[in-house]
């Protein structure tokens, strides 16, 4: 990169402009992407070209992670320069394939890490909220109550929850046999009264309209979908007059918060949220601490006092 960072030459940079052409064009025609997707790849490609690094066949790793750098100095988010380094991959990747590069400059470059995301959990009083709707004896009613029950008693992803057979359940035991999308790791998850209860109250209703084993069905008596149960839960979130959405995400971390933060048992709580590694479960020691000191700055007399001295 020449050292004021800027177009090395009109030739270069119109051999990758016409390469990059032709490529957002197989993206459009081909590929038939979105025009929003489209014209996102342009803009990321217009990046690297401007940034005169170089003739495609001489770039090499290093001038790559100059350039996400020099982005970094920008303050661009870690997303964005993420998506933008998979763009250039897509389009390395695509000149090897017409034999115009040996290897693919991007490939060996890590993107930025993004800092982690704290998940977003009610508290208990906006979980009871959000739970006790009106008493209702319609179908849907009695259905939307077993499964956010369900799904907040057990810790569930939503497509665990819609995976769920009758053979699946013990009422008795108050458990439920998980079969987890994530690597295919099954689990018992128990699920307390209120979810029992819940269920006991659907399972007559779903008789009427089943046409097959799933214990959460559609009015057509199928297998309820997950973007249903979003659905669902959105709905119910405007109707019930929640602060702010609640999806079936959101009562799984709060499962895993109010359980971590009763039991204080780390290991506990990883399994019943079926994590394979517990550094996944550790955030919410995290969440747990960010509740304590708020909870700290309302309550403690000296809290908000910072000025003082020895």
């Amino acid at each position: 990169m020449p050292p004021d960072g800027g177009i090395v030459g009109g030739g270069v940079v119109n051999e990758m402009s016409r390469r990059a052409a032709e490529f957002i064009r197989e993206l459009a025609e081909v590929r038939r992407l979105s025009a929003h997707t489209v014209d996102s790849y342009r803009r990321d490609l217009d990046i690297l070209i401007a940034a005169g690094i170089g003739v495609a066949a001489e770039i090499k790793p290093g001038d790559i992670r100059r350039l996400l750098a020099a982005e970094s100095k920008r303050n661009i988010k870690p997303a964005s320069a993420a998506r933008r380094l998979s763009a250039w991959r897509m389009f390395f990747d695509y000149l090897r394939g017409r034999g115009d590069i040996e290897s693919n400059p991007a490939r060996g470059v890590r993107a930025p890490k993004k800092p982690a995301r704290l998940p977003r959990a009610l508290t208990p009083d906006e979980t009871a909220h959000f739970l006790d709707a009106p008493k209702s004896d319609s179908w849907a009613a009695l259905r939307d109550a077993a499964m956010f029950e369900l799904l907040y008693s057990a810790g569930l992803r939503v497509g665990e929850l819609t995976a769920l057979d009758l053979s699946d359940m013990d009422y008795a035991a108050g458990a439920a046999h998980v079969r987890s999308g994530k690597g295919g790791r099954g689990r018992i998850a128990p699920f307390g009264t209120a979810a029992r209860d819940a269920l006991q109250n659907w399972l007559p209703a779903r008789e009427k309209t089943a046409r097959c084993e799933a214990v959460f069905v559609n009015r057509r008596g199928a297998r309820l979908s997950v973007r249903a149960v979003q659905y669902r839960a959105a709905a119910r979130t405007a109707g019930r007059g929640c602060a702010s959405r609640v999806s079936p995400h959101v009562l799984r971390h709060s499962c895993a918060s109010h359980f971590l933060q009763s039991s204080g048992d780390l290991r506990a709580t990883q399994d019943l949220l079926g994590h394979a590694d517990i550094a996944s479960t550790q955030i919410y020691t995290r969440l747990d601490f960010q509740n304590l000191a708020r909870t700290y700055d309302r309550a403690h007399p000296r809290a908000k006092n910072k000025a003082g001295g020895a």
